[in-house]
């Protein structure tokens, strides 16, 4: 075993260390030869696209476009490790359900459909026919389609998702639970109304005239290493980087480009942020509306400092935002940011200087109780000076997945548009269902109440990913039926329903193999660029599907003669698929010439050409008040003589969202474990504790349900005081189901209210 240790880290971001986690990556999957022979194809026009991040592709210059994190993932999936039929022989389920998430995927790729067999606890090799009949006789046995449950993951391609949402939405629900609905909903639900587009503005050329870039909630250097490149090159031409994050991350201080010989060469490095603010969990909206006070008051104060003919030709509400921010508080602002007045004027100070702005946002911004509201606001800072529809300037919500934001624009959504739904009638002769469906945490709800009898999942780890884990474990155990499409073993594999079935598909690096030849899939980016990604492996096994050929015969074996869409044909050539695309969704005319084209395209953005989708036909200034009823507020009234902590779940370097690629965490100094909690050093004083001792986590909750996460080490680390961060999926069993955002639902792993116990 690794040893465990915590040594802090001198380095800067990338650079050296960067690069011996490349080679120590492919090594352990033995893969050094074809591992660098893939990552040439990674990111380039004739390769595919990065299974790790939906960060865009720059113009191929170089024949590098991966990253650090983009070899983890790709290595994962060209591993040369198996976890075929024996693996499943030589351990019972209940084994595999002892081991730790890494142990189950680090066996490597899956290699058969395997089916679940009670009597003796070990799944076993099914046909693929057989697999398909007997989803569907559960499927069409159910008295109602809504007691069906389509899970879906951000990395299945457009065409996957389109031929999915098509086949369930003809089967009788919208039931589609997915990734989005635990990451950025609230960014779509906050920009919608207030834009009239729920995806970010800017593009990548944008990054190159930005004067400013002001960053919330966000860890590029782990969770979107390529976008440090961006930021390093801005910085070099004097941009103005602005962080706002609890935590020092490296990531956002310091970048050594492993492609500059000369900073690789003189153990260099180039500074990325220009201003870092250390604000409390969830003290983002306080801090942005310090921001905006500052801006109103130098205007009133002097003028010319707004883009008056922007808010007054292409806004509404302006007056009621004015009014707000010179009645609020500067002692509230302090006291619920986290930041000084001074702190705040200084970043408004940079807005003011700055003609062009973008504003980037992550998951520490979308997963809080107020996610919405903070959005908006972040919005109507942009708006104050015109900083959206042109050039260097918009607002960029930086989403994971590398295909989660294509997905929903493909229809995977339980909350689908009527004119979705009139124009799938149209082509396809069917009354598609008009009910809402569930989302993940609603998902969760019903299947613990019994409604929910079929999961199926179409990728990702839904078991790992969701919060109240013992909960969302329970609601999986009382399903009929479970399914799970993935190229690798994990959590959600060993808990699963009275029946259940591993469905092993072709990863994004490999070849795949139709009746008209190779198949390219698309995939859209975080700035609504559409581009082809073409494996270049001999698959891992001979017998994996790929997804979109595992939904087509899924749908056949179901629907049988009740759909008149031709699903085996379909998948013979993946254009056929795009056709039905182009069809239905008007923005993606000619699709399979546009996207033959190098690079690809860009779906039209309204909000990028100042056209505003929204009910006034004007964007909408939206003002909101500093929230003082977050569940730590209220955890610490009622227990006044404890210490309530606000613990925000994280990633550490060695992983992508569940998947663990290692036991390390470089950039915050911890190795070989996982099982640890950054706290400020005097907060460990006051508690009576020493960096290092045990404790356990708590959630402190009104439910009168008991959560906590055992045996964690505290780490002493520059975090503001009564803020904690922890790993997940270790910690997601401290956020109660009921921990949602508000106009969003998506779970406040951000910010819970703890307390700690010396273990």
């Amino acid at each position: 075993m690794k040893e465990q240790k915590i040594a802090f880290y001198t380095g800067p971001a990338g650079g050296w260390g960067a690069l011996g986690s490349v080679k120590n990556t492919l090594l352990r999957q033995d893969i050094p030869l074809k591992g660098a022979k893939t990552l040439l194809s990674a990111n380039q026009p004739d390769g595919f696209d990065c299974p790790g991040c939906a960060w865009p592709d720059r113009n191929h210059h170089s024949a590098f476009e991966f990253c650090e994190n983009g070899v983890k993932a790709v290595a994962a999936e060209a591993t040369a490790r198996r976890a075929g039929p024996e693996l499943f022989e030589r351990h019972t389920v209940q084994e595999l359900a002892g081991q730790s998430d890494f142990w189950l995927e680090d066996q490597g790729r899956l290699t058969h459909p395997m089916r679940y067999d009670a009597a003796s606890d070990h799944y076993r090799p099914i046909a693929w026919d057989e697999a398909f009949a007997l989803i569907a006789k559960h499927l069409n046995a159910l008295p109602d389609p809504n007691q069906a449950i389509f899970y879906t993951s951000g990395r299945t391609s457009n065409e996957a998702a389109f031929l999915y949402q098509l086949f369930v939405r003809q089967y009788g629900t919208n039931n589609f639970p997915d990734c989005s609905n635990m990451c950025h909903e609230p960014s779509g639900s906050a920009m919608r109304p207030q834009i009239g587009v729920g995806k970010g503005t800017v593009t990548l050329q944008d990054f190159e005239h930005a004067d400013a870039i002001f960053i919330f909630g966000q860890n590029p250097g782990t969770n979107h290493p390529r976008m440090l490149g961006e930021l390093r090159a801005a910085h070099k031409r004097g941009a103005r980087i602005v962080s706002f994050n609890p935590l020092r991350e490296r990531g956002l201080e310091r970048f050594a480009d492993p492609q500059d010989t000369l900073e690789m060469a003189t153990f260099g490095s180039t500074p990325i942020s220009t201003h870092y603010f250390q604000l409390r969990v969830g003290g983002d909206l306080a801090a942005v509306k310090g921001v905006m006070k500052h801006v109103i008051e130098q205007e009133d104060a002097r003028g010319g400092v707004l883009d008056r003919a922007f808010i007054t030709g292409h806004t509404t509400g302006f007056d009621a935002l004015a009014a707000d921010l010179r009645a609020e508080s500067w002692a509230l602002l302090e006291q619920e940011s986290g930041l000084t007045e001074a702190q705040m004027r200084s970043a408004g100070d940079v807005y003011i200087g700055a003609d062009r702005v973008i504003a980037c946002w992550g998951m520490g911004i979308t997963q809080h109780l107020h996610s919405v509201a903070t959005i908006q606001m972040i919005v109507d800072l942009l708006m104050l000076r015109g900083n959206l529809g042109r050039e260097g300037a918009g607002a960029c919500p930086v989403r994971g997945h590398s295909n989660v934001q294509g997905d929903r624009t493909m229809g995977i959504w339980e909350k689908p548009p009527a004119a979705l739904l009139d124009r799938l009638g149209e082509v396809y002769g069917f009354a598609p269902p008009r009910a809402h469906g569930v989302d993940t945490v609603e998902a969760i709800r019903q299947m613990l109440d019994g409604q929910g009898k079929v999961f199926f999942a179409l990728g990702g780890n839904f078991a790992a990913a969701t919060p109240d884990t013992y909960e969302t474990w329970k609601a999986l155990r009382r399903c009929d039926l479970t399914v799970h499409v993935a190229t690798k073993l994990n959590r959600s594999h060993v808990v699963h329903g009275r029946e259940a079935l591993i469905l092993p598909c072709l990863g994004r690096t490999e070849i795949d193999m139709q009746a008209a030849g190779p198949q390219g899939v698309t995939v859209e980016d975080s700035m609504s660029m559409v581009h082809v990604s073409m494996g270049i492996n001999p698959p891992a096994s001979e017998h994996l599907l790929s997804e979109p050929a595992i939904v087509a015969r899924l749908a056949a074996a179901t629907l049988g003669e009740k759909s008149r869409v031709p699903w085996l044909w379909l998948v013979e050539d993946y254009a056929r698929i795009r056709d039905e695309i182009e069809k239905v969704f008007p923005d993606f005319h000619g699709f399979n010439a546009r996207v033959a084209v190098p690079g690809g395209f860009r779906l039209r953005n309204t909000a990028s050409e100042r056209v505003w989708a929204t009910a006034s036909g004007k964007a909408a200034f939206t003002p909101h008040a500093v929230p003082c009823d977050t569940p730590t507020h209220r955890a610490r009234a009622r227990h006044a003589g404890g210490v309530v902590f606000t613990l925000l779940t994280t990633r550490s370097h060695d992983q992508y969202n569940t998947t663990i690629y290692g036991m390390d965490d470089r950039y915050r100094g911890v190795y070989g474990q996982r099982r640890v909690v950054f706290i400020h050093p005097e907060d460990i004083r006051a508690l009576g504790l020493k960096d290092g001792d045990r404790v356990h986590i708590h959630t402190v909750w009104d439910d009168g349900q008991e959560r906590r996460a055992e045996g964690f080490r505290l780490v002493a680390y520059d975090i503001p005081r009564g803020n904690l961060a922890a790993y997940y999926p270790e910690t997601n069993p401290l956020v109660p189901l009921s921990a949602v955002a508000l106009a969003a639902g998506t779970p406040t792993s951000k910010s819970i209210p703890v307390m700690l116990v010396a273990a």
